[in-house]
């Protein structure tokens, strides 16, 4: 990479990380909170000052859209990148990245001044693999926002390389980023019209090589129940305790298909959260499994058990509430795997070795691929993701630029 771009996609990286878009998940607007709307306007100001084309916000949903034309005539699929601006629930406020050069691979740092939180190989092993790389770290206090600022600095650093180089021939190229991804809805509403891209890519994953496109289908589940209250010296045949019934609820669920019992392409029951009094009880749960016959099968059970505990004690102690959240955008990839293979030959030409493997949660891309357009997830870099711990090599962000830039060249034409 040139240095002149290699100093302005760190900058790049250290200015957007400063700039606090938690998003909300009690929100009830679109995008989630002004954070990120506020955001979103500084991006699109810098897409037009960088020479992109077609710069539009959507109103109702908040995405930042922006094409880059054509530099060869002949016919091309239409290629996109996204990404999302919003980070997930950790403290955010007061983001002070911190810059490690040449990093040695082995030692411990120090992510604040008394020591209290530290990258120590010992208990991160991932550290060792970044000998000689530059790292960006927090200070201890919050998280870093790699995920996904990472993905937004490249796909914005790659179109500033092509614009800067028309003599690089491509097609048409589209880039978006959106809102609300950590809380599950920010891809509920993406325009795949106005985005216009035949396949795409979301530039959202973990380390060097990261190529994503199996997924979980998911759902979440909320049980109530309904007691009956009196006072417990007079309990006896009357009592109906609400948090008896859903320890009896959630004892009916096998216990060796828990998150922290299952692992590769196992599903799972999750039990995210808990409360209840003698009255009333809630239990919240997600559903997640690979295949769709087994997924299915996971939410036929909670129907079951609530049945037989109406049956058992009555109509209307047990309320199931189930809505199903994304699916496994590899039902979608699998009948065309054409971008799938664009990216890992992108890969081995820059000789970047593909990690792929089918990813225990999910990404924009599994809804975006159902709404019309088959969106694999891509490495962005960041290790650690989601708090005080989180970091990104800026070597391998240079290697996601240079990835999209490829990907760009390759794109097959049309012409027979």
């Amino acid at each position: 990479m040139e240095a002149q771009l290699q100093t302005q996609l760190l900058d790049r990286f250290l200015g957007y990380v400063k700039q606090n878009t938690r998003s909300n998940p009690n929100s009830k607007t679109v995008p989630s909170d002004a954070k990120e709307v506020e955001f979103l306007k500084k991006l699109s100001a810098e897409l037009k000052q960088i020479g992109l084309s077609n710069v539009r916000t959507n109103q109702a949903t908040g995405y930042v859209f922006a094409d880059l034309p054509e530099t060869d005539e002949t016919p091309r699929p239409v290629v996109g990148f996204i990404s999302h601006v919003d980070t997930a629930d950790f403290n955010s406020v007061n983001i002070q990245p911190q810059v490690v050069e040449n990093y040695d691979g082995h030692s411990v740092i120090n992510l604040d001044d008394a020591g209290n939180y530290q990258l120590d190989p010992a208990a991160f092993p991932s550290l060792t693999k970044y000998n000689g790389d530059t790292l960006i770290t927090t200070n201890g206090e919050t998280l870093l926002g790699a995920d996904d600022k990472a993905g937004v600095t490249e796909i914005v650093t790659a179109m500033q390389y092509l614009i800067n180089h028309p003599e690089i021939k491509h097609g048409k190229i589209v880039v978006g980023f959106g809102p609300d991804e950590e809380i599950g809805t920010g891809a509920d509403h993406f325009d795949v019209k106005d985005f216009g891209a035949d396949y795409a890519y979301t530039v959202d994953g973990g380390p060097l090589g990261d190529l994503e496109y199996e997924t979980f289908n998911a759902a979440a589940a909320t049980v109530t129940f309904h007691g009956t209250d009196v006072h417990p010296g007079d309990a006896k045949d009357v009592m109906v305790n609400a948090s008896q019934l859903a320890i009896e609820f959630h004892n009916q669920l096998p216990a060796t298909e828990r998150p922290e019992n299952t692992s590769g392409r196992e599903g799972f029951f999750f039990l995210v959260s808990m409360n209840g009094t003698c009255d009333e009880a809630k239990l919240e749960y997600i559903i997640r499994d690979f295949d769709k016959d087994n997924f299915e099968n996971r939410k036929a059970l909670l129907e079951k058990i609530t049945h037989q505990m109406n049956d058992k004690y009555g109509d209307h102690r047990v309320d199931l509430y189930m809505k199903d959240q994304y699916y496994n955008m590899g039902e979608i990839l699998e009948k065309d795997l054409t971008p799938v293979n664009l990216v890992k030959d992108a890969m081995h030409k820059l000789d970047i070795k593909p990690s792929i493997f089918p990813v225990r949660g999910g990404t924009d891309g599994s809804k975006i691929s159902f709404l019309g357009i088959p969106t694999p997830n891509i490495f962005a870099g960041p290790e650690n993701m989601h708090g005080r711990f989180e970091y990104v090599s800026l070597q391998t962000m240079e290697k996601a630029v240079d990835l999209i830039v490829q990907i760009t060249e390759d794109v097959p034409t049309t012409e027979k």
